[in-house]
C-alpha cells in the first residue's frame, strides 16, 4: 500500500450534499473509498454515481471531486471543511483545532491562503509577504497605522477581488496589508459580516448572506 493511500485512510473529512453525508477515507488513482450516510466503506471509480444525484467526477492525491446536480464540490483529505447541500445558500462548516481556534484554507484573488478566523479584526488582515505572493499591489492602497506587540507599524487598506472559503465566494472585500507584526492572515469581519455565523460546539457554520 503506497504512502499516499495510507495517509488518506488515516484522515477523514465529510461532505453533506443533498440528503447524503459522504466521508472520504481513502484515495488512489481513479478511485475513492467512501462512507455514505455512515454505512460500510465502499470503493468507487471516477464516473460512478455514489448516491442519488451525486457522482464522483475526479480524484487526485488529496482531493475527491463530486458533481451534485450540476454543482462541483470537493472534499480535501485531512481538511476540516464540510460543504452543505447545493440547493440552499452557500455554507461552510469549520472545525476548531486543539486550541479552540478556527483555521481555514481558502483562496484570495485565486491564490491559496491559510487564515485564522478572528471576529476581533474589523478587516481581513494579510502579512505583506503574502500580499506580494498573491500579486496585490498593496502600496497603492490607503496608508494606515496599526498597533502591534512591537509598536506601531505601517499598513495599507486594499480591496480584494475575491475571497473564497469552502463554497462561499465573496467579491470586493476590504482588507488591510500589514508590513510587520503579523505572522499569518486573519479572516476578519469584512468577510464574516457578510455571512451568518453559528457556533455548534467545536464547529462554526458560516452561511453566505450576500
Amino acid at each position: 500500500m503506497n504512502r499516499t493511500l495510507i495517509a488518506s485512510i488515516l484522515c477523514c473529512t465529510a461532505l453533506q450534499v443533498q440528503a447524503a453525508d459522504i466521508s472520504v477515507i481513502g484515495l488512489f488513482p481513479g478511485k475513492a473509498v467512501l462512507v455514505i450516510d455512515g454505512g460500510s466503506p465502499k470503493t468507487y471509480s471516477v464516473g460512478n454515481t455514489v448516491t442519488s444525484g451525486i457522482k464522483l467526477v475526479d480524484v487526485n492525491e488529496t482531493t475527491a471531486t463530486f458533481d451534485a446536480s450540476g454543482k462541483k464540490q470537493k472534499i480535501d483529505i485531512g481538511g476540516h471543511v464540510n460543504r452543505i447541500a447545493p440547493s440552499g445558500p452557500s455554507s461552510v462548516t469549520l472545525q476548531a483545532d486543539g486550541r479552540g481556534h478556527f483555521m481555514v484554507q481558502g483562496q484570495i484573488n485565486g491564490g491559496t491562503m491559510r487564515m485564522l478566523v478572528d471576529t476581533g479584526a474589523s478587516l481581513i488582515a494579510l502579512p505583506a509577504a503574502d500580499a506580494r505572493r498573491l500579486g496585490i499591489d498593496y502600496k497603492k492602497g490607503q496608508t494606515a497605522y496599526v498597533n502591534t506587540a512591537n509598536g506601531v507599524t505601517t499598513a495599507y487598506q486594499v480591496v480584494l477581488n475575491s475571497v473564497k472559503i469552502g463554497d462561499i465566494t465573496l467579491n470586493q472585500v476590504d482588507a488591510l496589508v500589514q508590513e510587520n507584526g503579523l505572522s499569518f492572515a486573519l479572516l476578519g469581519m469584512s468577510f464574516l459580516n457578510r455571512t451568518e455565523m453559528r457556533r455548534e460546539g467545536e464547529q462554526m457554520v458560516l452561511t453566505k448572506r450576500y
